[in-house]
Formats: C-alpha cells, sequence, structure tokens
C-alpha cells in the first residue's frame, strides 16, 4: 500500500521522546517493515494551533502542497496518527473528501466534556468533524473505544492492543552490572528505576513525589538507590528535591536513546513511575519487557499495559504509605520481585508484541481500502 501519513500532534523525529512519539514510530516502521510506503504529508504541529494565526499560512501552505501532489499520484489511504481536541487534523479530511481518498485515523479520541468549556470547545468540534469524516478509527485504549461508541459505528472502530518490540528490550545483566558500577552503586544494593521527561506538568509531578515517598523508605532505614532517567527544564528543582529528601541516594542519568534503554532496565530491581493521569505509558512495557516489575498508580491508561499483582502493583493514587510499603516488599523480597519480573517479560511477549497485534491492523486496513 501507498500510505498518506500525518501526525498532527507531534510530527515523526520530534526532538522530545515520549510515549505518544514512540507509538507513532513504531506504527510507521511496522508498516514499513511489511513493505508499504509511508509518505509523510506534513510536519506542522498543530498543538492549539487554533490560537495561534501565526501558524495558519502554514497549514493552508501544506493543504495546497497535499492536493497538488496527491492528485497526481493518489495513495491507497490518509493515515493520521493521533487526533484529539488539542491537536485536530486539519489536513486529512479535507484533502480525502476533495480526494475522494479513505481516511483512516489511529488514536483518535473524542471527549464531550471539552465542548463545555470555552479553551476547547473549538478544538472539540475541529477533532469531532475528523473522526466523523473517518473511514475507519483504530484505538489502543478501552476508555477511548468506549468514547468514540457514542459517535462512530461500531463497525468503524477497531481495538489494538499497544505494543513494543520485546527482542529490544531483553534484560541483560552484564550492562546492568556495567551501569551499576558507573553510578557507584554497590552490588548488593537494591535499585529503583524511574524515567521520564522532565517538563513543567504531570512528569515532574510524578518523580517529584516518587522523591518524597521514597524519603519513607528513609525512614525505615530500608536500603535503596533510586535512578532516574530523563531530562528537562525541570531537572535543577528536581535535583535540589533529591538533595533534600534523599542526599546521596539518588542518580541522575540523564537522557538515554531509547535504542539503548535497555542497558538502564538492566541495571535496576523495581521500576516505579506513579503515571499522573498517564495516556499509556510505554515505558511500562519496556521495564517489563526487561524483567522488571512495576509500581504505579492505577489510573489513565496504565491498567491497559500492567497486569496487577502478577506483573506489578496498580495503587490509589497519592497513597504514599502503601507505595512504600510496596517498593519495600519487593526490594526485600527478592524471590517475589523475581518472579514478577519473570510474569512480566511473558506478559509482554505474549499480549504486547507489536508485530503480532499490527498484524490486525493491517488485515483491516485492507479490507478498509479493497
Amino acid at each position: 500500500m501507498r500510505i498518506a501519513f500525518y501526525a498532527p500532534f507531534k510530527p515523526l523525529g520530534h526532538k522530545n521522546p515520549s510515549g505518544d512519539l514512540a507509538i507513532g514510530s513504531g506504527l510507521v516502521q511496522f508498516l514499513e517493515e511489511q513493505g508499504h510506503t509511508i509518505d509523510v504529508q506534513s510536519t506542522l504541529r498543530a498543538r492549539w494551533i487554533y490560537f495561534k494565526p501565526w501558524l495558519w499560512l502554514s497549514l493552508i501552505l501544506d493543504l495546497i502542497h497535499c492536493l497538488k501532489k496527491l492528485r497526481q499520484k493518489p495513495p491507497d489511504l490518509w493515515l493520521t496518527y493521533h487526533t484529539y481536541y488539542k491537536a485536530p487534523d486539519l489536513l486529512g479530511p479535507w484533502v480525502c473528501r476533495v480526494l475522494n481518498i479513505k481516511y483512516i485515523i489511529f488514536q483518535g479520541i473524542y471527549s464531550t466534556k471539552r465542548k463545555r468549556r470555552l479553551t476547547t470547545i473549538l478544538g472539540f468540534y475541529l477533532n469531532r468533524a475528523a473522526l466523523i469524516r473517518a473511514n475507519h478509527i483504530f484505538t489502543n485504549k478501552h476508555a477511548d473505544l468506549k468514547n468514540l461508541k457514542r459517535l462512530v459505528p461500531r463497525e468503524n472502530l477497531t481495538y489494538i492492543r499497544p505494543g513494543i518490540k520485546p527482542g529490544a528490550f531483553q534484560r541483560d545483566d552484564n550492562f546492568g552490572t556495567g551501569q551499576r558500577k558507573k553510578w557507584g552503586i554497590k552490588e548488593d544494593c537494591p535499585v529503583i528505576l524511574s524515567a521520564g521527561m522532565f517538563r513543567d506538568d504531570v512528569k515532574t509531578k510524578g518523580l517529584s513525589w516518587l522523591i518524597r515517598c521514597c524519603a519513607e523508605l528513609v525512614k525505615r532505614k530500608s536500603r535503596f538507590h533510586l535512578v532516574i532517567a530523563g531530562s528537562g527544564k525541570m531537572e535543577k528543582e528536581l535535583k535540589a528535591l533529591a538533595r533534600k529528601y534523599l542526599p546521596g541516594q539518588v542518580t541522575f542519568a540523564g537522557k538515554i536513546h531509547r535504542k539503548k534503554m535497555f542497558q538502564f532496565y538492566s541495571s535496576g530491581d523495581v521500576f516505579a513511575f506513579p503515571g499522573i493521569r498517564e495516556s499509556l505509558g510505554m515505558v511500562y512495557l519496556e521495564a517489563q519487557s526487561c524483567s522488571l516489575p512495576v509500581v504505579a498508580f492505577k489510573n489513565g491508561g496504565i491498567p491497559e499495559v500492567v497486569e496487577d499483582k502478577q506483573t506489578g502493583y496498580l495503587l490509589p493514587m497519592y497513597d504514599c504509605r502503601l507505595f512504600s510499603d510496596i517498593l519495600s516488599h519487593l526490594l526485600t523480597n527478592t524471590m517475589r520481585c523475581r518472579q514478577m519480573g519473570k510474569h512480566a517479560t511473558a506478559y509482554v511477549k505474549n499480549y504486547h508484541d507489536i508485530d503480532k497485534n499490527y498484524k490486525k491492523f493491517e488485515q483491516t486496513l485492507f479490507k478498509v481500502i479493497f
């Protein structure tokens, strides 16, 4: 298939890594590996574009360019990755309507509460128009599937489990040992890992909460070392917080390329990241694939990627005592920790292998266009 592609929220190759970018990149990589041709139509980021008139000319020029280009050589379909009220797809619906091209959305989101707020009502209706126009919508969250059913016929919706390539995230204890030595952590000291971009939002709030919560472990005289991967403008604040609550027990590993994250995961015993309003959290799948049990909040899309009490623990939000209890339990109960880690690896391999899950996606695409 020849596929015209657009990601209005975060274009491929964006400088800031995120779970959203990982999903979009994984989607394109899978399609290319199957022999399909992906033609990116625009790199315009449409986040809050209706409040940014200086971007409107770029949008119009991209629309004209797409129409001219695709009229000469129409693709088999147009695929938009991730459209919602903050970043509605303003290219795909128009191009597909004018040129009579099949319009497909992967990760379309519909939230009616957005039409009740002045700041989001326009984005709501622009996104709604895109969703209604779509010939088929794929979603990787059950909550989104439920909401989309209120707008889109069930036969035009397909749920696809989120996935990664398990082979790219395999535990390597040799790398893990090397990382611990590099960070100056004693071989027998339990290691808690965490990761996230240090943005001034829920990512940093979650990491800040984790640091304060780990201070409870210090009060209990628990032996551990916390290692956090990531970077961003809130790094100074997080490091100051770590010095205050966990002096000498936190290492900031910096920004790590996703291809090398398996080395980072291989150095730990537990992966802990609260995940405040986390959409999905690809780091949870990556960590589990590397045999790490997960400790996180039971909210957002995290239950889609972690099997509670089998591959990790999903806990009530902001219950620091329970969160620290579970961390202490895993760090001191080596057998239980390793058992959950093995379950986690098998769970990802069985249910979240991107190549297996996206086969269903590819098969549905063929049905839609032929």
